[in-house]
């Protein structure tokens, strides 16, 4: 029976195995060093915020994985030796295969700083971060303050998880305005006024300098690269992004670049080797896509589509229009296409923003052709499949506004400001836009 191995327990190597079971009779052995079941990554702040218990973010049940004919074993892989079909775990153990999938997942990044690996010093990306941050934040009087080094999601949510404990919160972050290598101005400023308005200290433009240690190993403050400030503290996260985890393929003769280098059916150079979800970079980007994407949904297409390929149904990678959504402590963000955080050349964009500086939404669009690029929305909620479908009709920005009504998904009785929106697009491109009422049949006609 051909035996399969995947070393991951994320949602990338969980899905590939669910589906290649419903596929086959393969021998299917999943390998994590990290938990004993799949859980659920995105809900670990929740658990610290008090909102759910771990055993609540396991999508299934213990039962599951012997019924389902999944074997699991926890360990850590130090080699693949592909000459052999054989991993080689850091007990020294050894396991044979007969295809392998890569579904390992990214590392926080770490930038060399003096004190990095000082106690009280973490992530906030696998279930040991939330175990030492339950260690060294259990409350405000063990952790009188925690500095955040890095913007971005994951720095944000890690500020939201401590505020929500009352824990002093410093947050450093390189750029001059937060994530605005990602969003436009207008969108960064209102993140920078989320921030603030939380009572949360936002420095920008700064960097670390150095972690400084006490007596006993552990984190007691921060120095500022720039002023040479220092700021005292019990705890400091390390957000600054994260990189594929493949320090353990350095000598595997698997091609690496950041991550691990794939084709578009998700194969390495090493035949009967695969690699998926956010450790796998793309020998050339899809499309405007990034070769490497650590997002939850993509990491799900990689599996399904894995699951495919090693099953017999050889297909390529596909992952359609690329859409997104975060939560910056109350304000909820979406994203569909492509909103770029500095305008190109023969496009243009349209921005509304309420005047509460909670609500906004950014339109990016074809000067010349006025086709519809892309969104951001904060605060309003918008239909996924809706915009999935214009961007595949290539539909112009006028009839994104005119149907604009139609995507909303914000709950009944929600305030909706569809009219406003278009009447300041009237304004500045002297059209004559008017919103149409919501239409059922046009929301769910080929969705």
């Amino acid at each position: 029976m051909e035996h399969i191995v995947i070393i991951g327990n994320g949602i990338s190597g969980v899905t590939a195995a669910r589906h290649i079971r419903k596929l086959s009779d393969k021998k299917i052995t999943i390998i994590s060093g990290e938990t004993d079941y799949f859980f659920s990554r995105t809900a670990l702040m929740y658990v610290y915020m008090g909102h759910m218990k771990f055993e609540h973010t396991q999508p299934y049940e213990s039962w599951f994985w012997k019924k389902n004919r999944i074997e699991l074993k926890k360990g850590f892989v130090s080699k693949v030796n592909h000459e052999q079909n054989e991993l080689v775990f850091q007990n020294g153990e050894t396991l044979s295969y007969d295809k392998l999938i890569l579904a390992v997942g990214s590392k926080p990044n770490k930038f060399g700083w003096p004190g990095q690996d000082l106690d009280g010093v973490m992530g906030m990306y696998h279930k040991q971060d939330l175990q030492n941050l339950e260690k060294y934040a259990p409350d405000n009087t063990a952790c009188k303050r925690a500095v955040i080094v890095g913007g971005g999601l994951i720095g944000i949510e890690l500020a939201e998880m401590l505020h929500s404990r009352h824990i002093p919160v410093t947050f450093l972050v390189r750029e001059s305005s937060f994530w605005n290598g990602v969003l436009p101005a207008g969108e960064s400023a209102m993140i920078n006024r989320e921030i603030l308005d939380n009572h949360i200290d936002l420095r920008l433009g700064v960097n670390l300098k150095e972690i400084v240690a006490d007596e006993n190993g552990k984190a007691k403050g921060i120095v500022i690269a720039e002023t040479d400030e220092f700021i005292e503290c019990d705890v400091v996260g390390l957000t600054a992004g994260v990189s594929p985890n493949v320090d353990f393929l350095r000598e595997s003769g698997i091609e690496l670049g950041r991550g691990i280098k794939v084709n578009r059916y998700l194969e390495t150079n090493i035949p009967n080797i695969y690699a998926i979800g956010d450790c796998a970079e793309q020998h050339e980007a899809i499309g405007s896509r990034r070769p490497i994407e650590a997002v939850w949904y993509t990491g799900r297409m990689m599996g399904e589509t894995v699951a495919q390929t090693i099953c017999g149904n050889r297909i390529q990678y596909k992952p359609g229009h690329w859409f997104n959504s975060a939560k910056f402590i109350d304000i909820e963000y979406q994203t569909y296409g492509w909103v770029w955080a500095k305008p190109k050349e023969g496009t243009s964009q349209f921005y509304w923003e309420h005047p509460n500086g909670k609500k906004c939404i950014h339109l990016n669009y074809e000067t010349d052709s006025r086709k519809f690029i892309g969104i951001n929305t904060f605060g309003i909620r918008m239909r996924h499949e809706i915009f999935d479908r214009w961007l595949n009709e290539e539909q112009t920005v006028e009839h994104i506004l005119e149907h604009l009504k139609d995507a909303n998904f914000d709950p009944e009785f929600y305030k909706q400001y569809e009219s406003e929106i278009v009447s300041k697009f009237n304004q500045e491109n002297n059209t004559s836009i008017k919103v149409k009422a919501k239409s059922w049949k046009r929301i769910f006609s080929r969705v």
